[in-house]
């Protein structure tokens, strides 16, 4: 059986628990969006990112993960449907929501000509609440020197990762926005991730809220309470961490029994030796009388199964 961890998350997973029954408040509430690519329909009738929790965004490439936060963020405009954000029934982005949000993405965030001096004075013209002592603050912790010379072009990917948090973390911000921040970063770099990212929830009390997309699932786990799987455009399952861990159960089990677990499991990897599968709890019963053994599964093989089981790739 998985152990429990305990550590600062465990507060809120109370708060978890109780807000799974009675309903939670959402920080973003999306209603009929849809955005049209030649081939491709990002397509998501209802959507709610539920307020002070870190929600991860799930997904294969192509899936619509990044279209999906360029629409929150209002780098795209072109789309149908409506977005509210913290509790206004108000469709769209506004200048006073703007300065509540906080974003990183891929590609030219920055101009690449620009210093990590010029970075600082940009970031302090551009949003009212911008804490200058805190982004220096932030950029010691993270290693980034003030003193390093030349463009942030020339800035590895990761340090350029870490540069866009330390400008969004030096605001004062109540949800951030972020597309794939842990891809760049190495494994040490990603527990930090995480650790600011609880940080930053911690500091706003319930206020604060986190969506980011990842790759990384297993890295990323220790932060996620609320998981979004996102296949085809098309929302295929979410729910808060804990629980999904209650709808589906890994099983392993003895390769004799392969063919009649492979027509009850979810989904399966079998060997010479076995198999193992994710299977839903309520199909649990119906493998009476096979050699299995259950355990928690991980954010990462549910997410995985799910992929699997909604995938369009040839997939055994």
């Amino acid at each position: 059986m998985q152990e429990r961890q305990i550590d600062s998350r465990e507060n809120r997973t109370d708060q978890t628990e109780c807000k799974t029954k009675t309903g939670c408040e959402n920080v973003i509430e999306i209603r009929d969006l849809r955005k049209r690519y030649k081939g491709f329909v990002l397509s998501v009738p209802r959507l709610g990112i539920p307020k002070g929790f870190a929600t991860a965004l799930i997904g294969e490439n192509g899936a619509g993960k990044t279209t999906l936060l360029n629409l929150l963020t209002g780098i795209r405009l072109d789309f149908e449907g409506e977005v509210n954000y913290f509790g206004r029934r108000k469709n769209g982005l506004d200048e006073g929501v703007q300065e509540r949000i906080g974003y990183t993405g891929p590609g030219s965030y920055f101009l690449p000509h620009w210093t990590i001096g010029q970075v600082e004075e940009v970031s302090e013209l551009l949003f009212d609440h911008f804490d200058k002592k805190r982004f220096r603050d932030i950029c010691r912790e993270l290693g980034i020197h003030r003193s390093l010379t030349g463009d942030v072009k020339k800035l590895s990917d990761g340090t350029r990762m870490k540069l866009m948090l330390a400008t969004v973390l030096a605001r004062d911000t109540e949800c951030l926005i972020l597309d794939e921040p842990a891809s760049p970063l190495d494994p040490l770099m990603r527990d930090k991730l995480c650790d600011m990212m609880r940080e930053y929830l911690e500091r706003g009390a319930g206020e604060h809220s986190v969506f980011f997309s990842t790759h990384n699932i297993a890295d990323m786990e220790n932060v996620t309470d609320y998981a979004i799987i996102l296949e085809h455009g098309n929302v295929v399952e979410e729910g808060f961490v804990e629980d999904l861990k209650e709808k589906y159960i890994l099983v392993k089990g003895e390769a004799a029994d392969t063919q009649r677990a492979r027509e009850i499991l979810y989904s399966m990897n079998r060997s010479s030796y076995g198999f193992e599968g994710i299977c839903l709890a309520q199909d649990l019963d119906r493998l009476a009388g096979m050699d299995v053994t259950t355990e928690i599964p991980t954010l990462s093989q549910i997410s995985v199964a799910v992929m699997k089981a909604n995938t369009k790739l040839k997939v055994s």
